[in-house]
């Protein structure tokens, strides 16, 4: 019995650990928002958020309203679904609400990156500097350039004119954009190399392809390996990806191209002037071909898509094409010039300005952790952040904004013209119960967590409609085919993507 005790105390005591580990003992503290740990210890909500986060979410506010903590695999998230909210997130100093914490441990479960201190300084520096104003200029030049190598090289074919080809659109949108944003940014074979430009051009659309169709099986696995919930032989296939990419990424093979963007030698550079190894800055390359090439892709699908099946759409942008190319003084027919689609051309274009809501209606979730308790006002709303520590906030906007028919009309709707004021100006004036909302719709984030790549991105999905619909005639196999939804099971991870493609035709003009 004397030594049966402390054995039974032992017992008791790992028990209570366990269980205050699994967050049985977690109670609303007062002037935080509700608390709903979920039908199992520690995991709570899990897998119902993981299968349909948006239907969760839904669920969750129609039940708790508008601000709500929810446990999700052992962490405490506090999801914030009142848009007048936002701002306390977006404004509150990174002493409270760290982003790059919850980033660096993505990154090295993703991508097999340990970052760096002051790692989103450099990127943020780099991008400024490369991917806005006059940087832009350059970059957009690439672009085009990159785009012309792989969308017209077979201009003036009499065959190639001819002839139909047959592609899913998803596939052929998603491959045209992310091969040229992939060249444009790592540069181009050489010629020297190649033995001529026509060569290294043709090695580029090669070896671009090849790229692409790795990256897709990737991508492909990415939700899954960021919940660390990849069965044993995708784990094993995630892992050969990455060695491949390390590879073809890596610092001594990007060196020997022509054309490399001073956006990518810039991240080079500072991270071996930092000194890190260089198998891990060929790590790094990687995680920047997903960054900048993962979303433009699915956002140029949900364009031509949407373009197709309404006419209204269509003849508005082809309107705003038509007059850029008098304005100009440029041609499209057989023998001209390619054209040439410059940073300021590409602004006189508002119905593309204009953030369209299926194309970028991604969900921009902005986890943080370090402090998540919230103090409420009156109404519900947050005003402040208490230190919490350990827990995390998170935005969901799609749900929260742009999906909510109080601030946008018909949200399920297509409307091309939502964001435009009728002079033709970006409108910005958006309400929910009589208030103006200053967070109305989030494409790219808010705060410091804003795309620095936002503007590149815009103009590699400009240039690509560009093209396709000046060069090239092009529509769905079936017109009547029901457009495809959302799968849910990437919310989070960036622009959304179809559940399934649809089968489109297409050809040169001439």
């Amino acid at each position: 019995m004397p030594l049966l005790l402390p054995v039974l105390l032992a017992l008791l005591i790992s028990i209570l650990s366990g269980l205050y580990f699994l967050g049985a003992f977690r109670k609303r503290r007062p002037g935080e928002p509700s608390l709903d740990k979920g039908p199992i210890p520690w995991l709570g909500h899990v897998l119902d958020f993981r299968r349909d986060t948006a239907k969760f979410l839904q669920k969750m506010q129609e039940k708790h309203g508008s601000i709500f903590t929810v446990q999700l695999a052992g962490h405490y998230v506090t999801f914030l679904m009142d848009p007048f909210s936002f701002g306390t997130v977006v404004k509150e100093a990174r002493a409270k609400l760290d982003f790059n914490k919850f980033a660096i441990q993505l990154v090295e479960k993703v991508f097999g990156y340990h970052a760096m201190e002051n790692d989103h300084k450099f990127l943020q520096t780099s991008s400024n500097k490369h991917l806005m104003g006059d940087g832009l200029v350059v970059m957009t030049q690439a672009m085009m350039e990159n785009l012309q190598n792989l969308m017209l090289h077979s201009v003036g074919s009499r065959k190639e004119q001819k002839a139909w080809s047959q592609d899913g659109l998803f596939n052929y949108s998603y491959n045209i954009v992310f091969r040229a944003g992939y060249l444009a940014l790592f540069g181009n074979k050489t010629s020297n190399e190649a033995g001529s430009l026509e060569k290294a051009k043709e090695q580029d659309r090669i070896q671009s392809e090849e790229l692409f169709q790795e990256f897709r099986k990737y991508d492909r696995l990415f939700p899954q390996l960021a919940y660390g919930v990849l069965p044993p032989k995708e784990k094993m296939e995630a892992e050969r990806l990455k060695r491949w990419f390390w590879d073809r990424l890596s610092v001594q093979k990007v060196a020997n191209k022509d054309n490399i963007s001073g956006w990518v030698l810039d991240q080079q550079q500072m991270r071996a002037e930092s000194g890190m190894k260089e198998s891990m800055q060929d790590r790094y390359m990687f995680l920047l071909l997903w960054a900048s090439q993962g979303n433009t892709g699915p956002s140029a699908f949900w364009l031509l898509l949407f373009l197709m099946k309404h006419s209204e759409a269509m003849k508005a942008v082809q309107g705003e094409v038509d007059q850029l190319l008098r304005e100009t003084g440029q041609e499209v027919t057989s023998g001209a010039p390619l054209l040439n689609l410059t940073r300021d051309m590409l602004l006189k274009t508002p119905f593309w300005t204009v953030q369209w809501r299926k194309p970028f209606a991604n969900c921009c979730p902005c986890p943080h952790q370090g402090c998540h308790a919230g103090h409420e006002t009156q109404d519900g709303r947050w005003t402040r952040v208490q230190h919490t520590r350990g827990d995390r906030v998170a935005l969901f906007p799609y749900t929260a904004v742009q999906m909510d028919p109080a601030v946008h009309q018909d949200p399920d709707k297509f409307k091309y013209d939502r964001f435009l004021t009728p002079e033709g100006i970006k409108k910005t004036d958006f309400y929910k119960d009589g208030k103006k909302l200053k967070y109305y719709n989030m494409p790219w984030g808010a705060g410091v967590t804003m795309c620095p790549g936002r503007f590149f991105a815009t103009n590699e999905l400009k240039q690509f409609v560009f093209l396709m619909l000046t060069y090239f005639e092009f529509r769905l196999q079936n017109p009547d085919e029901e457009i495809p939804s959302i799968d849910v099971t990437r919310w989070g991870f960036g622009s959304t993507q179809p559940v399934r493609d649809i089968q489109f035709k297409y050809r040169l003009r001439f």
